[in-house]
């Protein structure tokens, strides 16, 4: 059975050629008429726009690098915007923080030993033995850390029985992959994150009563198939081994895993079960991360 779906080809990443001042007034940083005043100091003492602007107090040095960042095509969001997005997705709001370094760590990593555009490598599916290891939390800032590198992004969430993307991008679940793969939804479950360019999100979707059976059916493939010829990277959220055998399947299809586990928290006997599976199933393991995550976090998948 063929995917009776259409997936919109995701445009070139924009390049923006805006002026700190114009990005700032943009924000809602600075006003016109306090912009005419930055200006006028910078004229009149030969400084930078930002400089002038912290000398007369209307900006901080996080303004100024916040709109660095963007003239440079590097989105990141204020802790003023996490309505957004969960402040749990660290690479989103604090980029230069030493989470965020991990995080482009293993980034590094990947791109390194996986995503190669050119020999069709750009699914990996994110994979661990139990709940509560960080699965979802990691996919989650990888797929920021990939858009900001420039990368078309897709995060999808395939955990059908426990989904947390939509939480962590707050996203409406009405539809997704559950309404897609039962082709009660098409292109529009794709959700681009317009504050984080180049990232989108599949979020999960209702939870359905047969997550397995919708996860094996050829749509899934499909699905995989259309998305390579529009993304960079594809990262898929997966459920728990434990909860099931959808998380190998879905390696399988993927063609290559990432695998997860939680300090003080994953045995390492399941986890080694993991692995040794995986590796029999013929899926590529391309590394394996130890996450140490937040106390304030929930500890998410």
């Amino acid at each position: 059975m063929k995917m009776n779906t259409n997936l919109a080809t995701v445009p070139a990443r924009p390049r923006a050629n805006r002026t700190i001042g114009a990005i700032l007034i943009d924000a809602g940083l600075l006003t016109l008429e306090s912009a005419e005043q930055v200006l006028h100091m910078q004229r009149q003492n030969n400084l930078r726009f930002g400089e002038a602007a912290i000398r007369l107090g209307l900006l901080t040095e996080a303004d100024i690098q916040y709109a660095l960042a963007r003239q440079f095509d590097y989105a990141y969001l204020r802790i003023s915007d996490r309505k957004t997005v969960s402040e749990e997705v660290v690479a989103a709001y604090k980029p230069f923080s030493p989470e965020s370094e991990q995080v482009r760590a293993i980034r590094s990593q990947l791109m390194l030993r996986w995503f190669d555009r050119h020999e069709q490598r750009q699914t990996l599916a994110v994979v661990g033995p139990g709940r509560h290891e960080g699965r979802s939390y990691l996919v989650a800032n990888l797929a920021v850390a990939f858009a900001q590198l420039g990368e078309r992004t897709l995060l999808i969430d395939a955990d059908l029985r426990y989904p947390r993307q939509h939480e962590l991008f707050k996203l409406d679940n009405k539809i997704g992959l559950s309404t897609l793969l039962a082709q009660r939804s098409r292109e529009e479950a794709i959700v681009r994150i317009t504050d984080l360019v180049g990232l989108s999100v599949l979020p999960a979707g209702p939870v359905p009563p047969n997550p397995s059976e919708l996860i094996y059916r050829s749509e899934f493939d499909a699905l995989l198939t259309h998305v390579r010829a529009s993304y960079d990277v594809v990262l898929i959220d997966t459920p728990a081994l434990s909860d099931g055998d959808e998380a190998a399947l879905i390696a399988l299809r993927a063609g290559a895993a990432l695998v997860v586990a939680r300090t003080v928290h994953t045995r390492l006997a399941r986890f080694t079960d993991m692995v040794q599976g995986l590796n029999d199933a013929g899926v590529a393991l391309v590394g394996s991360v130890l996450n140490d995550l937040p106390s304030r976090s929930k500890a998410g998948r």
